[in-house]
């Protein structure tokens, strides 16, 4: 077993965002894997268009021996999580291999961290009803304060 360090994403691992963005989006057991283009639909790619040039942009990265396994990035945009002003909404994403380790978990913590000392008080995510990450994010302090036809809109207070 190696060690899990979480540090910040470098800018010139930005392009890493897109893997990881099509790697957040769950598809249910039994639904034939989404095109890797997916992450080009304007709903989709707002999450990392332009990263680490608009406010609320955040970064960490999970890296074991050399290589990131994991990431967590939040932005204020207008998305499916977007709760209202001022509040950023999260993506997080761990490659299937190195899930069930506490990964999530970890970059969930340091990136309540990072915004704490930005100045920021909540951060949202959406999440599929029947994603098991539901969990995850409960076990990290995430709330529903929305629930809709296929999702929750959850809330971490800072």
């Amino acid at each position: 077993m190696f060690k899990i360090a979480i540090r910040p994403l470098a800018v010139t691992e930005y392009p890493l965002l897109s893997k990881f963005l099509y790697l957040a989006v769950f598809v249910s057991p039994g639904v034939p894997p989404l095109p890797m283009d997916v992450v080009h639909l304007p709903e989709l790619k707002i999450y990392i268009q332009d990263f680490g040039r608009q406010k609320g942009d955040c970064a960490l990265a999970a890296e074991e021996k050399g290589q990131i396994v994991g990431i967590c990035w939040c932005r204020e945009i207008k998305d499916f999580a977007h709760w209202q002003a001022g509040v950023p909404s999260l993506a997080i994403s761990v490659q299937k291999p190195y899930r069930g380790r506490g990964i999530g978990g970890r970059l969930l913590a340091a990136m309540k961290e990072a915004l704490k000392s930005s100045g920021y008080r909540a951060v949202s995510l959406s999440v599929q009803k029947n994603n098991p990450a539901v969990r995850l994010y409960q076990r990290a302090g995430f709330k529903i304060v929305q629930e809709r036809q296929e999702d929750y809109i959850m809330l971490l207070s800072l």
